[in-house]
């Protein structure tokens, strides 16, 4: 869709401006009321137009612009942008205006790309359904009764339902991949280390990652080029500069191996989604790739590692989150103590599911438990990295389903977290491990007069995008 776009912008077809009046548009009719999406937590008019103004200029003038200039884009409210609400989906951050833009930001102004507003998401990524938000729930463009996925659930209902051409998310432990699964985009985890992290509030800050959702592999790949690349103020990112992912697009599969993760077909899987999946291996069989059972034996240990590692992360990154360094303040002024005053601002500020997961992770942090849970889960993540090493000794790429199911009504889940937690199974490893992964659509299921989309996921070696998002592609195009 980018390109296509692009070549009309350039060519005269459509304006900038224009451009962006039809998505405002789209948002005014189908985003707010009972009924409707919830994918915005804010819209700037403003922002948006003048931007598109900038790049209509520039086209009028003859200058060359990139393939992002002018597209509508949306951006997951946990991503600073100079002079916009940042809020995280808290009553925390209610009334934070950031004085920055994250580096991602940077770079996407810097090809002149239009930012629309800021999506929802489960309050500081946390959830897996975009309803712990203190703005209100999102709802899946497919069957507004179900969850959009999350905690990029904004992010991705935004893009499906046609209200922005492409968004950013984060996906700390499937935040990314398991909300295009639910709402039928396509979203990818990029390598750690591909994006830089600078600007974007920390969950848990090993797991982290920016990347992109759309509607089509390529626009993914173009997004990607954009934001990738190393940053002086995010030591973690990685010399990667300067690649163009889209022209990596196109490559046969024939002689590739995919490998079939063994305990991902197991029996907490749909039987509905188990056989989307298979078809979607027959597909690829089709198209020359060499299909290859393999085994990655700690992915049962995941997800009880991950949320040990991640809400210890995120106990340490919202300590400061304290109405004094950071955060709303109390208007109240007789506290008895300065406990009374923390006690109050974050009992007041936080909701229920941040409550519970900084519990889980300030205890496992404590004295005397470090050892048995924080450090252990460590030492488990390691054998999680060392199980992908081994399968990609084997074959180029892993394909898995996305999630276990398609997705679920809405306060399904709020009442039973660890049946929320669950939701993340096929994910976190990718995270815990750092390999980058792509979601994308490979079939649906029916239910009832609805058409549920069900996600696959291709897992590569570290660094290597370009075949995780050609073997997407590839795929994508076979059913065209």
């Amino acid at each position: 869709m980018i390109r296509e776009l692009h070549e009309k912008l350039v060519t005269g077809k459509v304006t900038a401006e224009a451009l962006v009046h039809t998505y405002l548009a789209r948002i005014d009719a189908v985003d707010s009321g009972d009924e409707g999406i919830g994918a915005f937590i804010s819209v700037d008019r403003a922002c948006a137009l003048q931007q598109a103004k900038v790049v209509d200029s520039l086209i009028a003038e003859g200058e060359h612009v990139p393939l992002l200039a002018g597209i509508p884009g949306a951006i997951k409210d946990l991503i600073n942008i100079k002079d916009q609400k940042t809020t995280a989906g808290s009553r925390m951050l209610a009334d934070y205006v950031s004085p920055y833009d994250a580096t991602v930001i940077e770079k996407l102004r810097g090809t002149h790309a239009v930012f629309l507003g800021k999506t929802n998401l489960d309050e500081f990524a946390c959830g897996g359904s975009t309803e712990h938000s203190a703005y209100g729930v999102t709802r899946n463009p497919q069957d507004i009764s179900r969850v959009p996925g999350g905690s990029s659930g904004g992010s991705a209902a935004a893009v499906a339902a046609a209200e922005a051409v492409c968004s950013l998310g984060t996906d700390t432990g499937g935040s990314i991949r398991q909300p295009s699964s639910f709402c039928g985009t396509v979203g990818l985890k990029p390598t750690y280390g591909r994006v830089s992290r600078y600007g974007v509030i920390a969950y848990g800050s090993s797991l982290d990652q920016v990347g992109p959702i759309a509607s089509t592999v390529e626009d993914c790949a173009i997004v990607l080029s954009a934001i990738a690349g190393q940053d002086v103020r995010d030591a973690t990112t990685a010399h990667s500069d300067g690649q163009t992912y889209e022209n990596f697009l196109g490559e046969d599969l024939t002689g590739k191996k995919i490998g079939i993760v063994k305990e991902f077909l197991s029996d907490g899987l749909d039987p509905r989604v188990q056989k989307v999946f298979l078809d979607a291996v027959e597909k690829y069989k089709s198209l020359g790739a060499e299909i290859v059972d393999v085994s990655l034996p700690y992915t049962d240990d995941a997800l009880a590692a991950y949320y040990v590692i991640a809400t210890s992360e995120l106990s340490s990154n919202l300590a400061r989150f304290d109405g004094i360094r950071f955060g709303s303040t109390a208007q109240q002024k007789d506290f008895d103590s300065l406990i009374e005053y923390y006690k109050h601002v974050r009992g007041e500020g936080f909701g229920a599911e941040i409550k519970r997961r900084l519990m889980l992770g300030t205890y496992t942090l404590s004295a005397g438990y470090f050892d048995a849970y924080y450090k252990k889960a460590q030492k488990v993540r390691t054998l999680i990295r060392q199980d992908y090493e081994k399968a990609f000794e084997k074959v180029d790429f892993l394909f898995t389903p996305t999630a276990p199911e398609v997705a679920f009504k809405l306060g399904d889940r709020t009442e039973d977290p660890l049946k929320m937690y669950l939701t993340d199974i096929y994910n976190v490893p990718a995270n815990l491990a750092g390999v980058p992964a792509l979601s994308l659509p490979i079939g649906t299921i029916v239910e009832g007069d609805v058409s549920l989309p069900v996600g696959g996921q291709i897992l590569g070696k570290w660094f290597d995008e370009e075949g995780v998002l050609n073997a997407g592609h590839m795929w994508e195009q076979s059913i065209i």
